[in-house]
């Protein structure tokens, strides 16, 4: 009775849980942005318009900026085509414009929207005047508060392409007799070196501090689940900080400040990322912030100011300011962290709870997959590591459980006898137990320890960028996301489009059938109502499961298999039928 009613308890805690958020919260989600952008059009304002804000001294708030309307990207790129310098490499295609030498026009070459081959590339900074701007840029604080480098200094350059190959350098005079040189590089991946140097060449002492933000527009679309930080984040004074864009939006006069030497900050998506990379021997004042303007659209930005340093005419500096911008790659994020000493840049991807379990498991699954050259037969492999690992307590709780299933007669007949006095039933299933030497809730615990690996590999699957689009075979495109098929619309042969919870694909019904087997060769409870619920678990878990990743209804489906074999094995030494009892050869002997 308490196995059942644990196993109970735990799939109805797991099924309130997810379906809460899956079936209300991110629709309510969904009502609530779009009835907001309903609102501000209403109000004549559009919300997709804003300006830029200077970089205010830290601890200040950003002040507003004059709004612009917003306009097609590419006719905004083609307006300012006379002041860019293109980016060409295997990763990116895009251009830095030479005001401000603000990167804010780059495309990822290497990912699409959708599976389909002709989709779309991922966009993913865009400019000032376009519909949703977002963008980086460097530069230096004077000491009357004056930027720099950024903002609107008109950087020259006799270079046209920026490549791996061939870095490009910029020059600026300002006004006030400030010498700008900046040399822009980029490697083959996703991370630019910015090398800024600033030279007095006026007859008056100056105090110039490095600088650098990423300015986001209009709150970017979200996923919406609790188990997933979008929004921003940094790794400042060693500890890792993420913040959730409602939290900046209710107290928009005080920011988030922190003090760091080195780390980072920018924003992340689910599987993109731009970041701030200080030097990382530079003391830093960062911060997170929100503004809003008369537009009525929101601004987001993560900005960071170094340490002030006095010039004398006649007197340089230099620093060297890096910025990473696109896919967050968990071998590459390593790659950087290592080689550059960028403090825990793989944290970038929300690993959760079980970040002790994710990122090894997620390294196997790489792992795997390089080697079986298919994401889908890595979860099939890595299931069956799981599964060895689990073996000895998988074997112990098959054998607790079969043992259980035997002793199922003499349960009812105890049942039956003592229906009327339930103190005494129990206490004559308990001598029962220790003469048997069976413990009923053995066959608990590996389901219990095995909650964790399900959680960390749905996190694999939810979070990293390797399974996006990753295919399986057959009808299965991308493990990432639900099975495309549905039983509803008969497989795509009627045109209809069934909501989100008549989603019903193939590999849904192929792991409720496995797990409606696997429920057979347990141990019914003897309560019918208990027995009636179970009943209808595996079809509840086969709707439930049905919009999750099909890389995980794979898995469970792969799992159940493996464990129904597993458990027939061992039920047949034991001399259990399936149907329950001891076989006709065991009672004969």
């Amino acid at each position: 009775m308490d196995q059942k009613n644990l196993i109970l308890a735990i799939a109805l805690s797991l099924a309130i849980l997810l379906g809460w958020q899956t079936l209300v919260e991110k629709p309510k989600q969904e009502q609530a942005e779009a009835e907001r952008q309903r609102v501000e059009l209403a109000a004549g304002r559009d919300p997709n318009t804003i300006g830029v804000p200077s970089l205010p001294a830290p601890g200040q708030t950003a002040p507003a900026a004059t709004a612009t309307g917003p306009r097609d990207r590419a006719e905004v790129i083609s307006e300012t085509r006379a002041d860019r310098i293109d980016v060409e490499t295997r990763s990116y295609r895009g251009s830095i414009n030479l005001t401000g030498g603000r990167f804010d026009d780059l495309t990822l070459r290497n990912y699409r929207q959708t599976v389909e081959p002709n989709s779309p590339s991922i966009t993913l900074l865009s400019p000032r005047g376009s519909l949703n701007p977002y963008f980086a840029e460097f530069g230096w604080l004077t000491g009357n508060g004056a930027v720099t480098g950024g903002g609107q200094t008109k950087w020259t350059t006799t270079q046209n392409t920026l490549t791996e190959e061939t870095p490009v350098v910029l020059t600026a005079r300002t006004d006030d007799g400030l010498q700008l040189t900046r040399t822009i590089a980029v490697d083959d991946s996703y991370m630019f070196t910015i090398n800024d140097k600033i030279e007095n060449v006026s007859n008056a002492p100056v105090n110039v501090s490095p600088f650098g933000r990423v300015t986001r527009v209009n709150t970017p679309e979200t996923r919406g689940f609790f188990i997933l930080h979008e929004g921003p984040i940094g790794v400042l004074d060693d500890q890792l900080h993420e913040i959730d864009y409602d939290d900046l939006e209710d107290e928009p006069e005080r920011p988030e400040t922190f003090e760091s030497k080195g780390g980072w900050l920018g924003f992340t998506d689910t599987y993109w990322l731009t970041a701030l990379i200080p030097d990382q021997n530079e003391q830093i004042d960062a911060r997170f912030l929100y503004d809003t303007t008369g537009a009525g659209a929101d601004l987001y930005q993560t900005d960071y100011r170094g340490t002030a340093t006095p010039l004398a005419p006649g007197e340089s500096l230099e620093k060297t300011n890096r910025f990473f911008a696109g896919a967050k790659v968990f071998k590459t994020l390593e790659a950087y962290r290592d080689a550059l000493g960028i403090e825990r840049f793989e944290l970038s991807i929300d690993f959760g709870w079980f970040f002790f379990l994710t990122k090894p498991l997620l390294n196997v699954i790489i792992f795997s997959a390089n080697w079986l050259g298919n994401f889908g037969l890595a979860i099939l492999a890595v299931t069956v590591v799981i599964k060895l690992f689990f073996f000895p307590l998988a074997n112990k709780s098959y054998r607790a459980m079969s043992a259980m299933k035997a002793l199922q007669p003499k349960m009812t007949e105890l049942r039956e006898k003592y229906a009327d006095d339930k103190q005494q039933m129990q206490k004559e299933l308990m001598g029962m137990y220790r003469r048997e030497k069976v413990n009923p809730v053995s066959g608990c615990l590996p389901i219990v320890l095995q909650i964790p690996v399900f959680f960390a590999l749905y996190k694999v699957l939810f979070i990293s960028i390797e399974m996006r689009h990753a295919p399986f075979f057959g009808w299965v495109k991308d493990l990432s996301a639900p099975d495309p098929l549905n039983i509803f619309t008969l497989f795509g042969a009627i045109p209809w489009d069934p909501p989100t919870f008549l989603a019903l694909g193939i590999w849904p019904i192929l792991m409720g059938l496995t797990m409606f087997a696997q429920q057979k060769l347990n141990p019914a409870p003897a309560d019918p109502v208990q027995a009636r619920i179970f009943m209808f678990m595996p079809l509840i878990f086969t709707f439930f499961l049905a919009s999750f990743p099909v890389g995980l209804v794979i898995y469970w489906t792969w799992n159940n298999l493996l464990s129904i074999t597993q458990q027939y094995v061992i039920m047949r030494r034991m001399g259990v039928s399936v149907g329950g009892g001891k076989t006709k050869e065991t009672k004969e002997e």
